[in-house]
């Protein structure tokens, strides 16, 4: 694809993401789009962020789990940049107007306290570099009209990422079993979704190896600091205003959000 495109699309999806309008599907109208196409139009669309004064502070994984790898058509994840404009302080009511069609998911989020730096990384080196998890919500908005998304949409829309907010316990990682841990996630006091962290590529862990050897060949470190959100532990939740959700993960704690 060429770079005049390239740039052409993400700008687009910036404009989608400020003016809160969905755009046509990209792969409706370049089929031949391939997913490091998809990732140099990611670039261009976060580039605008940080150029507004945006900083990166973290990464989410994404279609970690098979059913949602089998509908997008994929044998691997995709990524996207945390920025902190992104984040939300737990008990803040999210204006739902901020955002196009927002859905809700479940995730334990890593805080590294120190660098990782792929290709080659092991499970046991992202444990001994992991600060401690803890119990998040991710918040999806796809600036992609009716999530009618393939895996090149998603990735170029920055994973479909909109925001996230974490919980307020940070436990560490040799307490907490990050396969069998059960997840609950509540809206409006009726639980609609059930998990474990094994749907997350059978544990979080090996998708965070993914990620950390994913962007290591693309020369990119995950760093000290950064908080990482490892892939949903069930399906999206709708939401909007006037919803309240809550997660809670097995031996983790919870998480509880609010719309207005």
């Amino acid at each position: 694809m060429e770079p005049t495109l390239i740039n052409d699309l993400g700008d687009e999806l910036y404009r989608a993401l400020v003016s809160r309008e969905a755009v046509e599907p990209l792969t409706n109208r370049h089929p031949d789009i391939t997913i490091e196409d998809a990732y140099r139009i990611q670039q261009r669309m976060i580039s605008h962020r940080l150029d507004k004064g945006e900083k990166v502070v973290g990464k989410k994984i994404g279609v970690t789990s098979k059913a949602v790898m089998s509908m997008l058509g994929v044998g691997q994840p995709d990524f996207g940049y945390m920025l902190d404009g992104m984040a939300y302080p737990e008990g803040q009511a999210i204006d739902s107007k901020t955002l196009i069609q927002p859905k809700a998911e479940g995730e334990i989020a890593f805080v590294l306290k120190r660098d990782v730096m792929g290709p080659g990384v092991t499970a046991a080196e992202i444990l001994a570099a992991t600060e401690g998890v803890m119990v998040c919500f991710e918040i999806v908005d796809s600036r992609i009209r009716d999530w009618k998304i393939r895996i090149q949409d998603t990735v170029a829309d920055n994973a479909s990422c909109g925001g996230f907010v974490l919980g307020s316990s940070l436990i560490d990682v040799r307490q907490a079993d990050l396969i069998t841990c059960g997840m609950v996630l509540e809206k409006n006091g009726e639980v609609v979704v059930t998990g474990a962290g094994a749907a997350t590529m059978n544990s979080p862990v090996n998708a965070m190896v993914w990620l950390a050897n994913t962007l290591g060949r693309l020369g990119i470190p995950l760093k000290a600091g950064e908080v990482v959100l490892s892939g949903a532990l069930g399906a999206m939740v709708p939401v909007g205003a006037g919803d309240q959700l809550r997660v809670s993960i097995g031996g983790l704690g919870s998480c509880a959000i609010r719309f207005a």
